[in-house]
Protein backbone atom coordinates (compact mmCIF):
# COMPACT_ATOMS: atom_id res chain seq x y z
CA UNK A 1 0.00 0.00 0.00
CA UNK A 2 1.16 3.34 -1.00
CA UNK A 3 1.35 5.55 2.43
CA UNK A 4 2.02 8.95 2.79
CA UNK A 5 2.97 11.56 6.08
CA UNK A 6 2.08 14.70 6.67
CA UNK A 7 3.93 16.01 9.60
CA UNK A 8 5.60 19.51 10.65
CA UNK A 9 8.06 17.60 13.22
CA UNK A 10 10.65 16.13 10.76
CA UNK A 11 11.58 14.05 13.90
CA UNK A 12 8.31 12.63 14.38
CA UNK A 13 8.14 12.33 10.46
CA UNK A 14 11.60 9.90 10.46
CA UNK A 15 9.65 7.59 13.91
CA UNK A 16 6.65 6.92 12.09
CA UNK A 17 8.27 6.48 8.62
CA UNK A 18 10.98 4.12 10.11
CA UNK A 19 7.97 2.67 11.90
CA UNK A 20 5.75 1.59 8.96
CA UNK A 21 8.76 0.59 7.17
CA UNK A 22 9.83 -2.12 9.83
CA UNK A 23 6.07 -3.57 9.80
CA UNK A 24 6.09 -5.23 6.53
CA UNK A 25 7.64 -4.30 2.87
CA UNK A 26 3.83 -4.09 1.85
CA UNK A 27 3.77 -0.55 2.72
CA UNK A 28 5.97 2.06 0.43
CA UNK A 29 6.68 5.17 2.01
CA UNK A 30 5.77 7.49 -1.36
CA UNK A 31 6.42 10.38 0.34
CA UNK A 32 6.38 13.26 2.87
CA UNK A 33 5.11 16.74 3.50
CA UNK A 34 5.65 19.64 6.65
CA UNK A 35 2.04 21.18 6.30
CA UNK A 36 -1.23 20.65 4.92
CA UNK A 37 -0.72 23.25 1.82
CA UNK A 38 2.19 21.01 0.57
CA UNK A 39 0.43 18.09 1.49
CA UNK A 40 -2.65 18.86 -0.94
CA UNK A 41 -0.40 19.44 -3.81
CA UNK A 42 1.17 16.19 -3.60
CA UNK A 43 -2.00 14.01 -3.02
CA UNK A 44 -3.13 15.65 -6.05
CA UNK A 45 -0.03 14.13 -7.81
CA UNK A 46 0.67 11.07 -6.33
CA UNK A 47 -3.02 9.75 -5.15
CA UNK A 48 -1.46 7.94 -1.95
CA UNK A 49 -4.03 4.68 -0.53
CA UNK A 50 -3.62 6.18 3.17
CA UNK A 51 -2.20 9.46 4.44
CA UNK A 52 -0.97 9.70 8.26
CA UNK A 53 -1.84 13.29 9.18
CA UNK A 54 -1.10 15.52 11.85
CA UNK A 55 -3.60 18.18 13.12
CA UNK A 56 -2.04 21.26 14.03
CA UNK A 57 0.60 22.01 11.15
CA UNK A 58 1.60 25.65 9.63
CA UNK A 59 -0.51 26.77 6.85
CA UNK A 60 -3.43 24.51 6.66
CA UNK A 61 -4.33 21.93 9.77
CA UNK A 62 -5.29 18.48 9.43
CA UNK A 63 -9.02 18.40 9.11
CA UNK A 64 -8.89 21.49 6.74
CA UNK A 65 -6.24 19.03 4.52
CA UNK A 66 -9.12 16.51 4.69
CA UNK A 67 -11.71 18.66 3.55
CA UNK A 68 -9.46 19.93 0.58
CA UNK A 69 -9.11 16.53 -1.02
CA UNK A 70 -12.14 14.95 -0.40
CA UNK A 71 -13.19 18.27 -2.83
CA UNK A 72 -10.84 16.68 -5.17
CA UNK A 73 -12.69 13.42 -5.05
CA UNK A 74 -9.63 11.86 -4.65
CA UNK A 75 -10.41 8.51 -2.97
CA UNK A 76 -7.47 8.62 -0.26
CA UNK A 77 -8.22 7.00 3.33
CA UNK A 78 -6.90 9.31 6.29
CA UNK A 79 -5.24 8.60 9.44
CA UNK A 80 -5.23 11.54 12.11
CA UNK A 81 -2.20 11.22 14.48
CA UNK A 82 -2.17 13.87 17.31
CA UNK A 83 -0.71 14.53 20.72
CA UNK A 84 -4.25 16.36 21.16
CA UNK A 85 -7.20 14.03 22.60
CA UNK A 86 -10.44 16.13 21.71
CA UNK A 87 -13.73 15.35 21.68
CA UNK A 88 -14.65 18.10 19.29
CA UNK A 89 -11.94 17.06 16.81
CA UNK A 90 -12.75 13.66 16.96
CA UNK A 91 -16.30 14.16 15.84
CA UNK A 92 -15.45 16.16 13.00
CA UNK A 93 -12.96 13.29 11.74
CA UNK A 94 -15.70 10.59 12.20
CA UNK A 95 -17.90 12.95 10.13
CA UNK A 96 -15.04 13.44 7.44
CA UNK A 97 -14.58 9.10 7.39
CA UNK A 98 -11.13 9.49 9.03
CA UNK A 99 -10.37 5.90 9.26
CA UNK A 100 -8.79 6.06 12.97
CA UNK A 101 -7.75 8.72 15.43
CA UNK A 102 -4.43 7.87 17.20
CA UNK A 103 -2.86 9.35 19.96
CA UNK A 104 0.85 10.18 20.27
CA UNK A 105 3.35 8.61 20.93
CA UNK A 106 1.70 5.67 18.71
CA UNK A 107 3.15 2.50 19.70
CA UNK A 108 4.11 -0.29 17.07
CA UNK A 109 1.29 -2.38 17.75
CA UNK A 110 -1.44 0.40 17.17
CA UNK A 111 0.34 0.64 13.48
CA UNK A 112 0.67 -2.42 12.52
CA UNK A 113 -2.92 -3.49 13.35
CA UNK A 114 -4.20 -0.23 12.06
CA UNK A 115 -2.22 -1.43 8.87
CA UNK A 116 -3.75 -4.91 8.55
CA UNK A 117 -7.44 -4.12 8.79
CA UNK A 118 -7.26 -1.23 6.17
CA UNK A 119 -5.23 -3.64 4.16
CA UNK A 120 -7.76 -5.95 4.58
CA UNK A 121 -10.53 -3.78 3.41
CA UNK A 122 -8.61 -2.71 0.63
CA UNK A 123 -8.31 -6.10 -0.56
CA UNK A 124 -12.34 -6.60 -1.04
CA UNK A 125 -12.58 -4.53 -3.27
CA UNK A 126 -10.23 -6.94 -5.60
CA UNK A 127 -11.63 -8.57 -8.60
CA UNK A 128 -13.33 -11.68 -7.70
CA UNK A 129 -11.90 -13.75 -10.26
CA UNK A 130 -8.09 -13.18 -8.68
CA UNK A 131 -7.95 -16.65 -6.69
CA UNK A 132 -5.10 -18.03 -4.60
CA UNK A 133 -2.25 -19.28 -6.97
CA UNK A 134 -1.72 -22.15 -5.24
CA UNK A 135 -5.41 -23.45 -6.72
CA UNK A 136 -5.15 -21.45 -10.10
CA UNK A 137 -1.84 -23.23 -10.67
CA UNK A 138 -1.65 -26.69 -9.39
CA UNK A 139 1.79 -28.31 -9.40
CA UNK A 140 3.89 -25.06 -10.27
CA UNK A 141 7.05 -24.71 -9.31
CA UNK A 142 6.96 -23.03 -5.41
CA UNK A 143 9.45 -20.36 -6.62
CA UNK A 144 7.07 -19.20 -9.57
CA UNK A 145 3.74 -19.23 -6.54
CA UNK A 146 6.32 -17.31 -4.52
CA UNK A 147 6.78 -14.99 -7.19
CA UNK A 148 3.34 -14.54 -7.79
CA UNK A 149 2.72 -14.04 -4.00
CA UNK A 150 4.94 -11.07 -4.42
CA UNK A 151 3.17 -9.80 -7.71
CA UNK A 152 -0.25 -9.81 -5.36
CA UNK A 153 1.36 -7.86 -2.48
CA UNK A 154 3.18 -5.44 -4.44
CA UNK A 155 1.67 -4.90 -7.33
CA UNK A 156 1.41 -1.45 -7.03
CA UNK A 157 4.99 -0.77 -6.23
CA UNK A 158 7.73 -0.92 -9.02
CA UNK A 159 8.16 -4.79 -9.80
CA UNK A 160 11.72 -5.79 -11.80
CA UNK A 161 12.07 -9.40 -13.22
CA UNK A 162 15.54 -8.69 -12.68
CA UNK A 163 15.38 -7.81 -9.31
CA UNK A 164 12.51 -10.56 -8.82
CA UNK A 165 14.76 -13.20 -10.13
CA UNK A 166 17.70 -12.23 -8.12
CA UNK A 167 15.41 -12.60 -4.90
CA UNK A 168 14.19 -15.46 -5.69
CA UNK A 169 18.27 -16.88 -6.01
CA UNK A 170 18.14 -17.59 -9.94
CA UNK A 171 19.29 -15.67 -12.79
CA UNK A 172 16.74 -13.45 -14.86
CA UNK A 173 16.58 -15.78 -18.05
CA UNK A 174 16.17 -19.05 -15.78
CA UNK A 175 13.43 -17.37 -14.26
CA UNK A 176 12.03 -15.95 -17.57
CA UNK A 177 11.73 -19.48 -18.97
CA UNK A 178 10.03 -21.17 -15.55
CA UNK A 179 7.73 -18.56 -15.48
CA UNK A 180 6.74 -18.90 -18.78
CA UNK A 181 6.44 -22.39 -18.54
CA UNK A 182 4.73 -22.92 -16.00
CA UNK A 183 2.12 -20.01 -16.32
CA UNK A 184 1.66 -19.76 -19.56
CA UNK A 185 2.92 -16.12 -20.48
CA UNK A 186 5.44 -14.63 -20.12
CA UNK A 187 6.82 -12.40 -16.81
CA UNK A 188 5.62 -9.04 -18.13
CA UNK A 189 2.40 -10.15 -19.59
CA UNK A 190 1.03 -11.39 -17.04
CA UNK A 191 2.17 -8.52 -14.35
CA UNK A 192 0.22 -6.15 -16.53
CA UNK A 193 -2.71 -8.46 -16.43
CA UNK A 194 -3.04 -8.45 -13.35
CA UNK A 195 -2.70 -5.02 -12.49
CA UNK A 196 -5.40 -4.28 -14.93
CA UNK A 197 -7.86 -6.93 -13.50
CA UNK A 198 -7.34 -5.21 -10.07
CA UNK A 199 -7.78 -2.03 -11.69
CA UNK A 200 -11.35 -3.64 -12.94
CA UNK A 201 -12.13 -4.42 -9.13
CA UNK A 202 -11.09 -0.60 -8.15
CA UNK A 203 -13.37 0.74 -10.74
CA UNK A 204 -16.32 -1.80 -10.21
CA UNK A 205 -16.14 -2.40 -6.65
CA UNK A 206 -14.76 0.57 -5.61
CA UNK A 207 -16.04 3.41 -7.79
CA UNK A 208 -12.76 4.71 -7.60
CA UNK A 209 -11.91 7.42 -9.70
CA UNK A 210 -10.74 7.11 -13.28
CA UNK A 211 -7.71 9.58 -12.76
CA UNK A 212 -6.43 8.14 -9.05
CA UNK A 213 -6.98 4.21 -10.53
CA UNK A 214 -3.05 4.01 -12.76
CA UNK A 215 -1.25 4.99 -9.65
CA UNK A 216 -2.80 2.57 -7.32
CA UNK A 217 -2.11 -0.59 -9.80
CA UNK A 218 1.42 0.39 -10.54
CA UNK A 219 1.31 2.55 -13.91
CA UNK A 220 2.73 6.08 -13.96
CA UNK A 221 1.57 7.12 -17.21
CA UNK A 222 -2.51 7.61 -17.42
CA UNK A 223 -2.27 7.36 -21.09
CA UNK A 224 -0.10 3.69 -20.87
CA UNK A 225 -3.04 2.31 -18.25
CA UNK A 226 -5.44 3.32 -20.94
CA UNK A 227 -3.49 1.26 -23.70
CA UNK A 228 -3.23 -1.56 -21.95
CA UNK A 229 -6.79 -1.50 -20.65
CA UNK A 230 -8.01 -1.47 -24.27
CA UNK A 231 -5.57 -4.47 -25.18
CA UNK A 232 -7.74 -6.73 -22.37
CA UNK A 233 -11.22 -4.93 -22.53
CA UNK A 234 -11.26 -3.52 -25.78
CA UNK A 235 -12.12 -0.67 -24.69
CA UNK A 236 -11.19 2.38 -22.78
CA UNK A 237 -11.83 2.70 -19.03
CA UNK A 238 -15.24 4.45 -17.98
CA UNK A 239 -14.54 7.75 -16.17
CA UNK A 240 -16.74 6.36 -13.36
CA UNK A 241 -19.36 2.79 -13.01
CA UNK A 242 -21.98 3.78 -10.39
CA UNK A 243 -23.64 0.04 -9.29
CA UNK A 244 -26.94 -0.19 -8.44
CA UNK A 245 -28.39 -3.14 -6.50
CA UNK A 246 -31.38 -4.62 -5.00
CA UNK A 247 -33.64 -2.09 -6.95
CA UNK A 248 -36.91 -2.51 -5.88
CA UNK A 249 -40.11 -1.06 -6.98
CA UNK A 250 -43.12 -1.20 -4.71
CA UNK A 251 -46.20 -0.52 -6.96
CA UNK A 252 -49.21 -0.37 -5.30
CA UNK A 253 -52.77 -0.38 -7.32
CA UNK A 254 -55.77 0.91 -6.13
CA UNK A 255 -59.12 -0.16 -7.65
CA UNK A 256 -62.08 1.96 -7.25
CA UNK A 257 -65.12 -0.17 -7.55
CA UNK A 258 -68.79 1.29 -7.81
CA UNK A 259 -71.93 -1.50 -6.96
CA UNK A 260 -74.26 -1.37 -9.16
CA UNK A 261 -77.80 -2.72 -7.71
CA UNK A 262 -80.05 -3.38 -10.41
CA UNK A 263 -83.13 -3.94 -8.82
CA UNK A 264 -82.82 0.00 -8.05
CA UNK A 265 -83.60 0.26 -11.58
Amino acid sequence: MRIMIVEDEQRARRGLRNLITTISDEYEIVEEASDGKQAVELIHLLKPEIVFTDLKMPYMDGLSLIRAVHAMEISTQFVIISAYEEFDVARQAISLEVQDYLIKPVTYEEVEDLLVRLSKKEKLYLEDGIKDFQEKYPGAHPLVIKALNIIEKSYAAKISQKDLAEDLGMTQEYFCYLFNKEIGVTFSKFLKHYRIEVAKGLLINKGMPKEEVPYHVGFSDPKYFNKVFREFFGDNPPARICCVADLVVDCKVEVDVTCFNAARQ
